[in-house]
């Protein structure tokens, strides 16, 4: 006798009618499983130049839309905000290397670049948000010197393929664009400081949604976007 013919013949109370269909395969229910299912793709959301004050309103604006980021801090802000990083890293984000000043790093001799790099993977371990496996380079500015002393580190370095604009004054609803533009794989610019970029949030998570993307972490193996 089948489950459903059991069912006809014997009511069960809702719950327990619900326990048998889904035991039998004729019910599914919501769950985690099921909402990965739903992701055909992964993007990369960055967030430069923290941790500051306004990482708290930040990381709020992402939980509560389900995503997750990496969030690429200056080792200086780091130093000076131990309990952002790891607020960060208590919230689910991934936290990378973006320099200890933010200077123009092309311009610099090896062991000034060497320093930039080596105080901040020391900066952000020593505030919890563990050792960076990933590496933008302020302005996304780069050379063969750079990418040696990224190399001694074991950093992959992180640029990016959609840039929101927000550090040049985007509005939200540009800002929201740019993201309508992410690919499978690809990552996107943004800041911790923009509070326009933060406005967009809930947006930017409702258009992966409708796309069918998620949002996922950065594979220090490829550089693209994978699932978490």
């Amino acid at each position: 006798m089948s489950t459903r013919t059991r069912l006809e013949l014997h009511p069960l109370p809702t719950t327990l009618a619900a326990v048998a269909l889904v035991a039998a395969g004729s019910l599914t229910v919501s769950s985690a499983p099921a909402q990965a299912a739903a992701c055909n793709g992964y993007v990369g959301l960055t967030f430069d130049d923290g941790p500051s004050g306004n990482t708290p309103a930040l990381l709020n604006a992402l939980t509560q839309n389900g995503l997750r980021a990496t969030m690429f801090n200056q080792g200086q802000y780091a130093a000076a905000n131990p309990s952002q990083v790891r607020a960060q890293v208590n919230a689910g984000m991934w936290v990378g290397n973006h320099s200890y000043t933010h200077p123009h790093l092309p311009q610099l001799g090896q062991a000034q670049i060497d320093s930039e790099i080596s105080r901040t993977q020391q900066s952000i371990a020593a505030a919890g948000g563990g050792t960076p496996k990933l590496f933008r380079p302020p302005y996304g500015e780069t050379n063969s010197t750079v990418k040696a002393v990224e190399a001694k580190y074991g950093l992959t370095e992180i640029i990016w393929d959609v840039d929101s604009q927000d550090w040049n004054g985007a509005g939200t609803d540009a800002i929201v664009q740019a993201a309508g533009r992410l690919g499978n794989g690809q990552v996107i610019l943004m800041h911790d400081w923009s509070a326009n970029t933060r406005a967009a949030i809930p947006r930017i998570a409702q258009g992966l949604t409708a796309r069918g993307l998620c949002a996922g972490r950065i594979s220090p193996q490829t550089g693209r976007a994978v699932a978490p």
